[in-house]
């Protein structure tokens, strides 16, 4: 379905919604070829009527195959949300409480991981890091047992619930949590239980193995050339933390039951909603399986993915009851542009726009210059990033020291948001680069090690 096919009795005139239609479709095309995006897919839901649902653009490269409604992508940690809905079910079924301490499931976990429990993993409080410096061989098959082993022999970052950091490990452990508790692996869980009841039709957990119909091909750019996406073994690509195969499609028949609040209890689509709580009291606005932000005054439940040449994002404006999906088969994509874009488009209210406020820290903003050229130069200290996940040296602070050169030089940083999460302060800037505008956004924590270290397209 499409703008000129939506009968909603809230719909505009249809001159209005062809005319939207083709304002997104040129921003879609625009965008994509300046972020060199081979396919995407859209959707668009107001009001609970599908706007869009289109492709655009090469699913596949080598076969030339276009992009469809049908195409599936890989998820990323979109799935996460979906993960935590088995969960959920789990917890409604009594098999699971949120206070349960994670070695209720893993007893053999350290004595450090005694206090973590359930809820710390859905809510990436739990203090558990992720895989850094190659103690995870992504050519290698892992069952679960080992997977928990693995995660067991990493030093946890903080106390649970002390602060929040993202865990992909924490997700694959709630798989397998979900496992032990149902005696079903998590994918078939979500098969029964909710892709089966909300009529997801073509979601499902991402094998190498199957023939998968309308499977995107992932790429990624190696300067100017693009590539395919590298190989991961079997088992990573079947982890609870975000490996399934959705479909533009499948995307909003989801969010149709989330607008529905479908599945769960009330009470647990509450708790999945509500921002988590620290042990400072300070709110940090992340759910379960959702970024719970605000735009311009409005409540925006937002999650984006990352995996194997494929980037995802979904965003849920709730005041205007508008949804917006995008599936991408290019890892160096910025979806959240693309759904910002769109969302603009449908309402200039909802458009993301900053302005430069008082600068009543000066010696921060120095000391963030500073890091933002010690970046180009290559000489981060890690030192100074004592709260962000683990992984960013080097290979992150290598990748974000080319993505710097290639902006060319830079003007002074300028302050446009100051804000709280949690217990950190959260400084947005502007920086205008020689090739295009960026917003540089730094976490400091309490301590005031860097907790937060990003460089988005404006």
């Amino acid at each position: 379905m499409d703008f000129h096919r939506n009968t909603h009795p809230s719909a505009q005139p249809a001159a209005g919604r062809l005319a939207l239609g083709a304002r997104v479709d040129e921003f879609v095309c625009e965008e994509m070829k300046r972020q060199r995006v081979p396919g995407l897919a859209v959707g668009i839901v107001k009001g609970g009527a599908v706007l869009k649902a289109q492709g655009y653009g090469l699913a596949n490269l080598e076969h030339q195959v276009p992009v469809g409604p049908a195409t599936l992508f890989q998820s990323g940690s979109l799935g996460k949300q979906l993960t935590a809905a088995a969960v959920m079910l789990q917890v409604d079924d009594g098999k699971v409480s949120l206070s349960d301490p994670v070695t209720r499931f893993f007893p053999d976990a350290p004595e450090t991981w005694r206090a973590i429990t359930v809820r710390h993993l859905l809510t990436h409080t739990s203090g558990i890091a992720d895989h850094g410096g190659g103690t995870l061989n992504v050519r290698q098959d892992y069952s679960e047992e080992e997977l928990a082993r693995l995660a067991f022999g990493l030093p946890l970052q903080f106390p649970p619930g002390a602060r929040w950091l993202y865990s992909n490990n924490g997700y694959i452990l709630l798989g397998i949590i979900v496992h032990q508790v149902s005696g079903s692996f998590y994918g078939d869980v979500l098969a029964e239980r909710v892709f089966r009841p909300l009529g997801m039709a073509t979601a499902r957990v991402i094998s190498q193995a199957d023939i998968t119909p309308n499977r995107a091909a992932g790429y990624h750019l190696a300067g100017e050339s693009v590539k395919n996406q590298g190989w991961v073994s079997p088992s990573l690509n079947a982890t609870a933390d975000g490996s399934l195969h959705l479909s533009v499609r499948d995307v909003i028949a989801w969010d149709a039951g989330v607008r529905a609040r479908a599945l769960l209890q009330p009470e647990s689509w509450d708790l999945t909603l509500r921002p988590a709580r620290l042990t400072s009291g300070k709110p940090y606005p992340y759910g379960f399986g959702w970024f719970l932000d605000e735009r311009n005054g409005q409540p925006l439940q937002q999650h984006g993915g990352s995996w194997q040449g494929f980037k995802t994002h979904f965003s849920r404006f709730i005041g205007e009851d508008l949804s917006v999906i995008i599936l991408a088969n290019l890892s160096q994509t910025e979806p959240a542009r693309f759904a910002d874009g769109i969302a603009a488009i449908m309402n200039p209210k909802l458009a993301l726009t900053l302005e430069p406020i008082a600068d009543r820290e000066p010696e921060v903003t120095a000391r963030l210059s500073r890091l933002l050229e010690d970046a180009r130069a290559g000489r981060l200290d890690p030192a100074e990033f004592g709260h962000l996940r683990a992984g960013f040296f080097p290979g992150g602070a290598r990748a974000l020291q080319e993505q710097i050169r290639a902006l060319g030089p830079s003007q002074a940083p300028v302050l446009v948001e100051r804000v709280e999460k949690g217990d950190d302060r959260i400084y947005t800037y502007e920086v205008a680069f020689a090739a295009r505008a960026m917003r540089y956004m730094v976490g400091l924590a309490p301590d005031d090690q860097v907790s937060l270290f990003q460089l988005r397209g404006k």
